[in-house]
C-alpha cells in the first residue's frame, strides 16, 4: 500500500473552511444528535436558508434545521435495521402558501481522523 502516489487529498476540514459543507454540529447536539454534523452547501443554501420573502412567515435557517433534525429521528426511531444510511422526506416552504418535498439523506462515517461524523445532503450531492 505504500507504493501508490496520492494525487489529491481534500479533507472535510478543508471541505468546511472551503463552504463545500456548513457545520451545523451545535444545532444538531440540541436535537440529541452526538456526531460532529454538517450539511452540504447545495442542502443549506437551496432550502435550510429560507427563500427571500419568507421572514414574515415564520421561516428561518434555525427552524428549518430543527425541522430536518426530527424528521431525521422519527426516519431513525421508525427504521428496523441498525443503518449509518437514512433516507426521508422533508417538507420546506418555499413561497407562501407552497411547500416543496425534498429527500434528504444522512450519512453517518469516518471523519479526518476516523471519529464518526454525519453528513446530510441532498441525493448527488456525494
Amino acid at each position: 500500500m505504500d507504493d501508490f502516489n496520492l494525487i489529491y487529498s481534500y479533507s472535510r476540514a478543508q471541505a468546511i473552511a472551503d463552504g463545500v459543507l456548513i457545520d451545523v454540529t451545535a444545532q444538531a447536539g440540541e436535537a440529541g444528535f452526538k456526531f460532529h454534523t454538517v450539511v452540504t452547501d447545495n442542502l443549506f443554501h437551496s432550502y435550510i436558508t429560507p427563500p427571500a420573502g419568507l421572514e414574515g412567515e415564520g421561516q428561518s435557517i434555525e427552524g428549518r434545521l430543527h425541522d430536518v433534525f426530527f424528521v431525521l429521528l422519527a426516519a431513525i426511531r421508525n427504521s428496523k435495521a441498525a443503518t449509518d444510511y437514512a433516507e426521508f422526506d422533508v417538507l420546506f416552504v418555499m413561497a407562501p402558501g407552497r411547500q416543496e418535498k425534498v429527500k434528504v439523506v444522512a450519512v453517518v462515517g469516518p471523519g479526518d481522523k476516523g471519529e464518526p461524523v454525519m453528513t446530510m445532503m441532498l441525493p448527488g450531492d456525494d
